[in-house]
């Protein structure tokens, strides 16, 4: 008890809000840590090092330090060890974690893009203070609350942005279409971004009902069933259901298992919890009464579909409930919970992993065991294992979900990421916008050859200069080259090839044009109609949602997909 008074009285020396937050922490593992065996003592021995580390750092640094900022720095390394989803919430971040898991928060319901060291409004968002305020993407902001923000950071900019509904901010822009600079007053207000931004009826007939789901926050469950509701109340004799779950990194297990009941009948177990502590284990069943149990389903799926959209599509592949069609998921089978610490701030960790029901975990990457470079590796194909759905299929562990149907998005080509990334698709929508007050309902908007040959002669003159794959490997091979002195005899080679390599930005334009165009039409869409409408326009071209059509149209082929072999 002597050596812990006597290290309560170093840590009371301390300055900073670090003595109170770990007196009590040190002061119990010292009591329960008496000797080297103690299972405890290795804790306690290292708090005792970090708090006489932490006083003479405070003490005699030669710059003064800044105390929650060294140790935020020490804790996230520290958890950094673990796996990425265990992480430190400061009171400071508070807001993002609320918004992750309800999708509100207090702002004006805008989004900032960077271009440089300026700042411009970039997605605006339906009904928002924003919108009602008249900014429009593309705005360039100078200033907020007579503060200037050229050069500030993007998180700058939210912390300026957010805070209490009700309360208003006043924004200096320079308006994208009539270019003249002006004040707006914006009254921030409680923005909720929907995790269901869009479904529709759909196919030649449409009557298949397509709902998108963007993330598992609170109440998303029963958004997805208020929306096939709607549709099917619109549409008495649907013929099939589509959920879109890509990009959707997941959220509250809860909602999936709420979600998964839309589909299977009460009671079904959708998914298991193991962790350390056996009392915390936890089986997750159906609640409540199925929407429908029949009709034919597709599950859409990315490599972005992580965690709780792994669940519901898991689910659905392992009960033969409906078909999965498009990437391998990302392959997140862990559980977070959220402690509360002192000082208002969070500890969300990793307490267990989950198990689909025919008993699978999807977890893709190993971070218990990594490599000798520190880095966690995917799980190996011999160590993933084989289960059986209900009616006996193979599914197997560690790598995500794999769809029964697998379809490869196109890669994208260089003269198209160059274009997004420079900002010149984003441009030349504000541009588009000023020039049509309406374009056709996003479902069905392209652009025509003559407007598309528009924004090919208004990008003449701009720089997107790029390297494409080819080139960057011959700029590679010439350096190994000049290494290894083998360049300058083979330099009038290496000279001609690349001049054979050189591209043409204007033939690169018209090879991938489509791609290009489909980008531009969807950003062009969003002015119009928003999110709903930037999702209604990227159906068109969308090859997952045509083969779901093709199979919910076919039943003996969507039949054949849930039984034995397949």
């Amino acid at each position: 008890m002597e050596r812990v008074m006597s290290l309560l009285k170093k840590i009371k020396k301390t300055r900073g809000f670090l003595a109170g937050v770990i007196i009590s922490a040190i002061a119990f593992f010292f009591i329960h840590a008496r000797t080297a065996n103690d299972p405890y003592f290795e804790i306690s021995k290292n708090l005792d090092i970090y708090a006489d580390l932490f006083k003479e750092l405070n003490t005699y640094y030669v710059d003064p330090i800044e105390p929650g900022k060294l140790v935020k720095t020490g804790v996230d390394a520290m958890l950094e060890d673990l796996d990425p989803y265990t992480n430190y919430i400061t009171e400071a971040d508070i807001e993002d974690y609320r918004f992750m898991t309800t999708g509100k928060y207090g702002g004006i319901g805008a989004s900032m893009r960077k271009k440089g060291e300026d700042i411009y409004i970039g997605d605006v968002y339906e009904n928002s203070p924003a919108q009602k305020a008249g900014l429009h993407p593309g705005d360039l902001v100078e200033s907020i609350d007579n503060q200037v923000v050229k050069g500030k950071t993007i998180e700058d900019l939210s912390s300026l942005l957010k805070g209490t509904p009700g309360t208003q901010i006043s924004m200096k822009i320079k308006d994208a279409y009539t270019n003249t600079v002006m004040q707006k007053l914006v009254t921030r207000g409680e923005i909720e971004i929907s995790s269901v931004p869009y479904y529709s009826l759909i196919g030649a007939q449409n009557n298949i009902a397509y709902v998108r789901l963007t993330q598992f926050t609170q109440g998303c469950a029963r958004q997805v069933k208020d929306a096939f509701d709607s549709l099917k109340k619109a549409q008495p004799s649907l013929k099939g259901l589509v959920l879109d779950l890509r990009n959707n990194p997941g959220g509250l297990l809860d909602e999936a298992v709420s979600i998964c009941n839309i589909f299977v009948d009460k009671g079904q177990l959708v998914v298991s919890t193991k962790g350390k502590i056996p009392e915390m284990d936890k089986e997750y069943k159906t609640p409540g009464s199925v929407w429908n149990k029949d009709l034919p389903l597709a599950v859409l799926v990315n490599h972005s579909s992580a965690s709780a959209s792994e669940i519901v599509a898991g689910t659905m592949q392992d009960l033969d409930r409906g078909v999965i069609i498009g990437e391998r998921s990302y392959g997140k089978g862990l559980v977070q919970v959220v402690r509360q610490l002192g000082f208002n701030a969070k500890l969300k960790l990793t307490i267990a992993r989950y198990y689909t029901p025919s008993g699978r975990c999807i977890q893709a990457i190993d971070y218990a065991h990594r490599n000798v470079d520190g880095v966690a590796g995917y799980v190996p194909d011999s160590l993933k294992l084989a289960y059986k759905t209900k009616v006996g299929r193979t599914v197997k562990s560690g790598g995500g979900v794999m769809p029964d149907v697998i379809i490869k998005d196109d890669p994208m080509s260089m003269i198209a990421v160059t274009l997004y990334t420079k900002n010149y698709l984003f441009d030349y929508a504000t541009e588009y916008a000023r020039l049509h007050t309406t374009i056709p309902s996003a479902s069905t908007f392209s652009m025509t050859d003559p407007e598309f040959n528009q924004f090919s002669k208004w990008i003449e003159n701009k720089d997107y200069s790029y390297k494409t794959e080819t080139e960057a490997g011959l700029d590679s091979l010439k350096k190994t080259a000049v290494r290894e002195n083998y360049y300058e005899g083979s330099k009038d080679e290496f000279e001609n090839l690349k001049a054979k390599l050189s591209h043409d930005k204007k033939q690169d334009l018209l090879k991938h044009k489509e791609q290009v165009k489909h980008m531009l039409e969807n950003e062009i869409a969003s002015r119009f109609y928003y999110t709903r409408g930037r999702i209604a326009q990227g159906l068109q071209y969308d090859k997952d949602l045509d083969k779901a059509l093709a199979l919910i149209g076919a039943p003996g082929e969507y039949s054949a997909l849930l039984k034995p072999g397949k």
